[in-house]
Formats: C-alpha cells, structure tokens, sequence
C-alpha cells in the first residue's frame, strides 16, 4: 500500500518538471523571437545583402551600425545633418560619391534606404580595408579617417591590437562600445 502512493507522487513530480521544463523553452523561443523581430531587427534585408557582398563587408556588422545611427528610420536626420539609417554626412556621401561614380545620386537621396545602405557599406568596407578591424571602422565611421590616423600615428591606439578603451574620444568609444555590442548581438541571434 505504500508504495503506490510513492509512484504517484514520482509521476507527478515527473510531469510537473516536463511541464516546467516546457514553460522554460517556450518563454526563451518568445524572448529570443521578440529580441530578434523588435530589439534587433533585420530590416532592408535586400540591400543590406546585396551591398555587403557587393563591398565585402558583414552583413551584421551593417546591421549593428544601422541600429546604433537611425534605429532603422530612413527619416532620421541628424542635428549637424547627416541623414538617413546609416546617418551619412554631406562630406561623407560627396567622399563616397566620387568613389562610387554614380552620376544620378545627389545627398538628398541619402534617405532613401537603397542608396543610404549602399554609401554606407562603401564607407565601411574601405575603413575595413584599410584599418584591418571592425573598431577601427566604426571609429573611422564616427570621427573620420583623419582623427584615426592621428590616434594610430602618435601612438594612442595600436592597430594591431586595438582596445576600445584606449580610444581617447569618449563619444567616438561610446559609439563604438554600441556598434560593437550590437554586432555581437546580432551574431548571436542570427
């Protein structure tokens, strides 16, 4: 007689641990969809592809940097002017623009998503290139090519070994903290 009461309780216990273990599951499969769809989203997905393989640049990388400047919003226009979901300054599209050559495109198309995707995968791959690091493109991206080869030249950063903590801007290393976290992000979800 007492042993049946035992294996009741067994299989009851048993059931309340699937069950437990069932509830845990679903709640990460919701938590890691909503972090996916609404925290870091995919968004021109087209262009954000075409471009990145077209300029050899990761495609999560454009995403981290596309989140951290307009948040996705093609609109977004910037205080000093830059414009668009990668944020583009005048002098950076005239820069790109030269490089690119594409005779049709002037900075007011900078928010559309196509073309804004497009000069910034530019930029970025040829910071990539010529700085050998994602740290180092996304400060570039941030303060310009000029104010990364000064910190390289008198020694404040190693390109080499690159820390973001010896990036002597603290804005500059709070947008790069930001792109770099969110790169990670976007590595581990997708």
């Amino acid at each position: 007689m007492s042993r049946r009461p035992k294996n009741k309780k067994r299989v009851h216990w048993f059931f309340k641990l699937i069950l437990l273990v069932l509830i845990v599951i679903g709640v990460s499969y919701v938590l890691t969809h909503v972090t996916k769809n609404e925290i870091y989203p995919k968004h021109y997905n087209e262009y954000v592809s075409k471009f990145s393989e077209q300029y050899d640049i990761d495609e999560n990388f454009i995403y981290a940097v596309i989140k951290t400047e307009s948040n996705f919003i093609p609109t977004a226009e910037s205080e000093v002017g830059a414009r668009g979901l990668m944020q583009i300054m005048n002098d950076a599209f005239e820069w790109s623009y030269t490089k690119i050559g594409d005779d049709e495109i002037t900075y007011d198309d900078m928010f559309d998503p196509q073309y804004n995707i497009e000069y910034g995968c530019f930029m970025l791959s040829y910071y990539y290139e010529k700085y050998g690091s994602y740290e180092l493109s996304a400060a570039a991206y941030h303060s310009g090519m000029g104010q990364v080869d000064s910190w390289i030249s008198d020694g404040t950063i190693d390109n080499e070994n690159i820390e973001v903590s010896d990036i002597p801007a603290s804005k500059t290393r709070h947008y790069v903290n930001k792109v770099m976290s969110a790169f990670k992000a976007y590595d581990n979800l997708y």
